[in-house]
């Protein structure tokens, strides 16, 4: 039961982090006017930018700890601010500034044939907090094969459900609406808000339960 209780957990953290939904205005803006073959191209690329950048720092990122020195419990505290930050701008129904400024978006209209990588794949589906959180993730895994697993099959689900999500967006865009689509924004920000906090709430306990006590 915890097994399935932390796939879960981590499933719907990284899925609420790559915010296929919220992310549906930014694809539909930057592919306006494109024919349906060439926006099909630009949506895969872009999915697959987003499960190979998560994949490989899920996969590696217990190497970068070790190469820089940084502990888990840092990286969590600061990996739980970051995505503090990230579901604050999400419950105010704003893109966190981690995701595409303005100048972005005209630089993007202006190249599309690069949009599938940046600015979609890169900041706006795969950005710092989900990677910092597929990273996290793999921390506590540790050796346990299960909880390994459990990372990549987020992040594989995630993927699978941003390519369905981006491909009939649309008609999902039109259906929802912009009030739809920011009402799921904000559901989706809460959560991430309080996995945030959990985070901090880990690193912190974690370095006071191993810090030395006087007398």
């Amino acid at each position: 039961m915890d097994e399935l209780a932390f796939l879960a957990a981590v499933i719907v953290s990284v899925f609420a982090l790559v915010d296929p939904i919220g992310t549906l205005p930014f694809f539909a803006a930057l592919t306006d006017g494109m024919r349906p073959a060439d926006r099909e191209v630009v949506l895969r690329r872009a999915t697959v930018v987003v499960g190979a950048v998560l994949g490989v720092f899920a996969l590696f990122g217990r190497f970068l700890f070790a190469a820089f020195g940084f502990t888990l419990q840092a990286f969590e505290i600061a990996g739980g601010i970051l995505l503090f930050l990230v579901a604050y701008d999400m419950l105010r129904g704003q893109a966190g500034s981690t995701r595409l400024t303005p100048d972005d978006e005209a630089d993007a209209l202006a190249r599309r044939d690069e949009i599938s990588v940046v600015p979609l794949g890169i900041p706006l589906l795969a950005g710092p907090g989900a990677i910092s959180t597929v990273m996290i993730y793999e921390g506590y895994a540790g050796n346990d094969p299960l909880g390994i697993a459990s990372t990549f099959i987020a992040i594989g689900v995630t993927t699978i459900a941003t390519y369905l999500i981006l491909h009939y967006g649309h008609g999902i865009f039109q259906y929802l609406g912009r009030v739809g689509v920011m009402a799921l924004t904000r559901v989706m920000g809460l959560l991430l808000a309080a996995i945030a906090v959990q985070f901090v709430l880990n690193g912190a306990l974690s370095v006071l339960s191993h810090a030395p006590t006087i007398g």
